[in-house]
């Protein structure tokens, strides 16, 4: 059976702030709402953009989006989401109604956080990276940069943020889906084309 392609589905977020350290309460809010999906395998979740306002804040703008990437099929089971109150770690977040959008390939894509066990060993890390994304099929060209800290339960977790380019059109599209590393649900290996600085 031919696997299901992927879509991000894109819902409005209004509110005043939220943490940027938010990927952990996000998905807690989520599940939550809808408890499927603390079990669920084949969702990923982008942190919700927003502009930094100082004392680990972001300021939500009318252009922050919820962003659920996630097989056609599945839509329907997250449409109940629309509408909702997400309570992220204190900070009210109102969920507008989604659109959905087709992935675009692009040769170089990035992700601000992407984490794996003992990523705070960044030799382990890389080679963790490197297997996870030759056993996709993939070839490229992977470039690890900043290391970012974010918290899972009080817990302090180690990530790094990335780059991968020289990537033909179909495996553009397999890293988006798939995403590289853990925590997928939390806003972790959430890759998008790169439009540089």
């Amino acid at each position: 059976m031919v696997e299901e392609r992927k879509i991000d589905v894109q819902f409005h977020a209004a509110g005043q702030c939220l943490k940027v350290d938010h990927g952990y309460a996000l998905f807690s809010a989520i599940s939550g709402i809808l408890p499927f999906f603390h079990h669920t395998d084949d969702v990923l979740v982008s942190p919700v953009r927003g502009r930094y306002i100082g004392n680990g804040l972001l300021n939500i703008a009318p252009s922050s989006r919820l962003v659920l990437r996630m097989p056609v099929g599945r839509v329907v089971e997250y449409i109940n989401l629309a509408g909702k109150i997400l309570d992220i770690d204190g900070h009210v977040i109102r969920i507008g109604v989604p659109n959905s959008y087709a992935l675009i390939p692009s040769t170089t894509l990035y992700a601000h956080l992407v984490t794996t066990r003992n990523g705070q060993d960044q030799q382990r890390f890389e080679q963790e990276i490197t297997r996870q994304f030759e056993m996709l099929g993939c070839s490229g060209r992977i470039s690890v940069g900043k290391r970012r800290t974010f918290r899972v339960h009080g817990r302090q977790v180690v990530g790094y943020s990335m780059l991968v380019s020289e990537l033909s059109s179909e495996d553009s599209i397999t890293i988006q889906e798939s995403g590289l590393g853990g925590r997928s649900k939390m806003g972790c290996g959430f890759f998008v084309p790169w439009r540089g600085k």
